[in-house]
């Protein structure tokens, strides 16, 4: 018996990148010395719009197979 990973819907796999993402944005504009407000502000920013990119481009799409000459 194989075992495979659980199905997670493309939403909660949008949310968490987004979150790791953002975090990584927020502690790196905290370490070159942005201020807090527009740290916060761009990190909201940037988790929408990696949120958004990876909602809609992040799902592997299953390939059709190509038909061969033969087929045709």
């Amino acid at each position: 018996m194989h075992f495979r990973p659980p199905s997670i819907d493309q939403g909660v796999v949008a949310l968490i990148w987004a979150a790791v993402l953002g975090a990584y944005v927020y502690f790196g504009l905290l370490a070159v010395g942005a201020s807090g407000a527009m740290a916060i502000i761009i990190t909201l920013v940037s988790f929408a719009g990696i949120w958004l990119f990876v909602r809609l481009r992040g799902e592997d799409r299953p390939r059709r197979p190509r038909r061969s000459q033969r087929e045709r």
